[in-house]
């Protein structure tokens, strides 16, 4: 079975990066942890926590999406609706509230969705974000529930995965095939010892 570790990073896409750096890093307090371009395209990647990062493509014809709500559906090809932040607790969502507030950015009122706590709003490229606290003795990773009053038969399975659904490797690849291939991130390598600059 593999062994899943957390997102590594979602990818965005802004046509404006340095109003994407102004709010993820400086508003949010995500650090800017690794940066890649060339005329034309920049790729870079804030930290959200030890294990997670969410990354933004600048291509030079990006424009922003129009303003969707947060799970509010839609008609015809749709690939996304919000990502959601965990923060530590309630104090946390109150002050990114705040913050949020007082940069005359808007923010919701605090939801409470019984085993979580959330805020939303959205970031210069019109990303619908939520930011959520956990609700103290609720953790639906420890017991999963589902109260959808009609769940589809494959959700009626249960929580664990069905790997038998899928057809199972025959023969695993040799570790003398393994071959890694180098892809743009490998600039960094030069310069992961230096000074931010």
């Amino acid at each position: 079975m593999i062994h899943y570790t957390g997102i590594h990073h979602l990818a965005m896409a802004t046509g404006d990066m340095d109003a994407t750096i102004r709010f993820w890093r400086d508003l949010l307090g995500m650090r800017l942890v690794a940066g890649l371009g060339r005329p034309g395209y920049r790729h870079y990647f804030f930290e959200i926590s030890g294990h997670d990062m969410i990354a933004f493509f600048e291509w030079p014809d990006v424009a922003k999406g129009d303003l969707k709500d947060h799970g509010v559906p839609v008609k015809g090809p749709f690939m996304f609706d919000h990502v959601s932040f965990e923060v530590a607790g309630d104090d946390d969502l109150w002050e990114m509230k705040d913050r949020l507030e007082a940069s005359d950015i808007w923010a919701s009122e605090v939801m409470d969705h019984g085993f979580i706590h959330s805020i939303y709003t959205f970031d210069p490229n019109n990303i619908p974000i939520e930011f959520s606290a956990p609700v103290a003795d609720v953790d639906v990773r420890c017991h999963p529930v589902n109260v959808n009053s009609l769940p589809t038969d494959i959700a009626r399975e249960g929580p664990e995965p069905h790997p038998e659904a899928w057809p199972q490797p025959v023969q695993p690849t040799p570790p003398a095939q393994r071959t890694v291939y180098p892809g743009e991130g490998r600039a960094l390598l030069t310069e992961i010892r230096t000074p931010y600059r």
